[in-house]
């Protein structure tokens, strides 16, 4: 058994699509694909979100006719005959309208999670249908039924012992050799569904190669693999060809995009190896991470995680920050899914650097009642790890650097964007 996972640049076009097609028809072992929502469907759906949840049911629709619109054109490119594309999605999308119409906003989370995991439906609805066009006989698996989780709307952990019963038994119930399903989302025990945060079908891949015993598991992505840095930001970036897990683990709690953070457990728990290989060039052999490689990573690694606000928070009493103070401080970071980046005190300052999420007022109206608080916004964190760290400074020339942490092989830096 081998796990394939195929995210949205991958499938943002019928060209996609049909390299899919190429890829697969060279294996043949049994094969689990994964696939996300095609290119940037979930933005889109989120916008659909938006207007759904201010009551607007009227932008919702106009909106999601553009979600709609989007897909007729892979599909009418995609399809000899354009009907059975549009017949697959048509149902799905109607369920969609209609759920919009009869329902009101309340809970964000909750209707997130409801509306947003259609993106990932269509695109494997469309996939499964160019299957059966093709002649590749396969079976359409709905990970809303599949994929246990538990009920924290939006980044929902798996539960992994009644997810294997119920995936288990439908793999293995489809008698097919060939199974599709979607990342990124799942269900909860009763019957709602979940998603597993933002990026999340890396994960959904990983733990169903953990749930199916999988030989390996490989994210095709539109990267040669996985390089020093973003190629978009810097010059001159240097492919990595293996990786251990944990380097992949610190890379991704760093920001780095190339793999989903919860990714790697689920594989290092059962020695899976991890595969990140080019779309475009199916043939490279692309990156690997695994327990052992032959060659330490020899070459710094530069990692930019954006839109960061820092928090300044000092008691209310000028008491010192004390063993209390921190707990309370940290429990409503959590309370309100704030991600922590770095962490500097004092001793009466607690600085925090965390992502800026949409629930970012609300913990620094929470924090008010228990500190005095300053936050400053647009800010972003540059981490360099491996040789050279501490004394790699050309990438901060001409930037206003409010913090800076360094340990042996690892700088930080928070600046202005």
């Amino acid at each position: 058994m081998k796990v394939y996972k195929f995210g949205g640049a991958s499938v943002r076009s019928a060209e996609g699509v049909r390299n899919i097609v190429s890829i697969v028809s060279e294996v043949e072992d049994e094969l689990f694909i994964v696939i996300s929502a095609m290119g940037k469907t979930t933005n889109a759906m989120e916008e659909v979100l938006a207007h759904f949840m201010k009551g607007d049911d009227d932008a919702a629709l106009g909106k999601l006719r553009e979600v709609e619109e989007y897909h007729a054109g892979i599909v009418g490119e995609l399809f000899d005959n354009a009907d059975n594309g549009r017949k697959a999605i048509g149902s799905d999308l109607e369920e969609l309208k209609q759920v919009i119409i009869d329902n009101v906003g309340d809970d964000y989370d909750r209707w997130y999670d409801r509306l947003v995991s259609y993106g990932e439906i269509l695109s494997t609805r469309i996939v499964s249908a160019y299957f059966t066009e093709r002649g590749i006989d396969h079976a359409w698996l709905d990970m809303r039924k599949l994929l246990v989780t538990d009920s924290n709307f939006r980044a929902a952990n798996v539960r992994m012992d009644d997810s294997q019963k119920r995936i288990g038994a439908a793999v293995a119930g489809s008698g097919k050799r060939i199974c599709i399903g979607q990342g990124f989302i799942g269900t909860n025990p009763h019957g709602n569904p979940t998603t597993l945060g933002r990026e999340g079908s890396d994960y959904t891949a990983a733990v169903v190669g953990n749930l199916l015993n999988a030989g390996s598991v490989t994210i095709w992505k539109d990267v040669p693999g996985i390089l020093n840095a973003d190629p978009r930001v810097f010059s001159n970036t240097v492919h990595i060809p293996e990786l251990t897990y944990l380097d992949a683990v610190d890379m991704a709690l760093s920001g780095a995009q190339v793999i989903h953070p919860k990714t790697i457990k689920p594989l290092e728990n059962k020695n899976i190896p991890l595969y990140v290989r080019p779309f475009g060039s199916p043939n490279e052999a692309g990156s690997v991470i695994r327990g052992s490689i032959s060659k330490a990573i020899d070459v710094p690694v530069y990692i930019q995680r954006k839109n960061q606000a820092l928090l300044l928070l000092s008691p209310l009493d000028f008491s010192f920050v004390i063993k209390e103070n921190l707990s309370v401080a940290f429990t409503v970071m959590n309370k309100h899914r704030l991600m922590v980046s770095m962490i500097q005190t004092s001793a009466t300052t607690l600085s925090v650097c965390v992502g800026n999420d949409r629930y970012l007022p609300q913990a620094i109206d929470e924090l008010s009642n228990y500190f005095r608080v300053e936050a400053t916004e647009q800010l972003e964190i540059l981490t360099i790890r491996g040789p050279g760290a501490a004394t790699d400074t050309v990438h901060l020339q001409g930037r206003e650097v409010l913090i800076a942490q360094h340990s042996p092989g690892l700088s930080q830096y928070l600046m202005r964007e």
